[in-house]
């Protein structure tokens, strides 16, 4: 086998177990000496939002362990075999990886998709069709919202259909920050993006440069942003594409941010959520919008005056 850096080798082991076997089957190759462990779901059951301080696993579970190439195989297989993972140490899976940047293995995969009637994501490596009408060029990163997820494209689907001339917009858990980078291609003056995760930021604010954005959008922890004098936090445009617990703690401070009139986005929400969500929100009246995708829902609401000051 060639030293070079573009030939080395990885073993990937693989055994399947119930979910009490979890735990015994990662303890199990990390003895062994993998250098990683991941978790997958064997059976497609998807766990979309666990409780708080929780760990569910799903009823089957693929644990996979990363070795060096010339790790001895037969160790592995027969502690597998030991701790009655496997039946026989022969029906040990495995499998030889070759090194390769997998970020940009992901991205070469990554296609240009279009929201709504004229909004486009283009990865940074295409170049876009003259024809398309506005162009976001994105590369997330670590971040999340490449607009592959259905709780991001509810979003820009709706930001296509608006006009936000002059509009101040808040993308509040901003990941990659395709929301608020939709939002200034449809006309928006103040962009603000807020995100607890540091890496979210710096991919937020690659992406804003990307665009031709630099300098105009305020990219924030949500320390720095609470920090902010009381009207530079009141917004035209809130959007929190997050998940739904997050969303019923935030209620009282995403409605504090919406000025008399403003519009209020929120993602990320079950459609068995929808209601608990909706309550939190109640102060805004019912919402003006309900829309569902892949199982997902977006909701909108508008504020009053009365709402704001409630």
């Amino acid at each position: 086998m060639s030293d070079s850096p573009e030939a080395v080798r990885w073993l990937q082991v693989r055994v399947t177990v119930d979910e009490p076997a979890v735990d015994e089957a990662e303890a199990a190759l990390q003895e062994a000496g993998a250098h990683a462990v991941t978790l997958l779901d064997a059976a497609d059951v998807p766990v979309h939002e666990p409780e708080p301080g929780s760990t569910p696993m799903w009823p089957q579970t693929i644990v996979e362990g990363l070795f060096d190439a010339d790790v001895d195989r037969s160790t592995i297989a027969d502690a597998l075999a030991e701790a009655g993972l496997v039946e026989a140490a022969a029906s040990a899976r495995f499998n030889e990886l070759v090194e390769q940047d997998w970020e940009r293995a992901w991205m070469d995969r990554y296609e240009p998709m279009r929201f709504g009637r004229g909004l486009w994501i283009c990865p940074s490596h295409l170049e876009p069709d003259p024809d398309w009408a506005l162009v976001i060029r994105l590369d997330p990163g670590l971040a999340f919202g490449s607009g592959t997820h259905p709780t991001t494209a509810l979003c820009l689907e709706w930001i296509d259909g608006m006009d936000l001339a002059g509009c101040d917009v808040l993308d509040f858990g901003c990941g990659s920050g395709v929301l608020a980078i939709a939002a200034a291609l449809k006309g928006a003056d103040r962009l603000v993006a807020v995100d607890h995760d540091p890496q979210a930021l710096l991919a937020t604010e690659e992406n804003a440069r990307r665009n031709g954005l630099e300098g105009r959008m305020e990219c924030l922890l949500p320390d720095a942003f609470e920090a902010l004098p009381g009207d530079r936090r009141r917004f035209d445009l809130v959007l929190a594409n997050i998940l739904a617990a997050p969303l019923v703690e935030l209620a009282p401070r995403l409605i504090d941010c919406l000025r008399p009139g403003a519009t209020l986005v929120l993602s990320g929400i079950l459609p068995e959520q929808v209601d608990s969500v909706a309550t939190a929100y109640q102060r805004l009246g019912a919402p003006v919008d309900q829309s569902l995708r892949d199982d997902w829902a977006r909701l909108v609401f508008v504020a009053t005056e009365r709402d704001r000051d409630a």
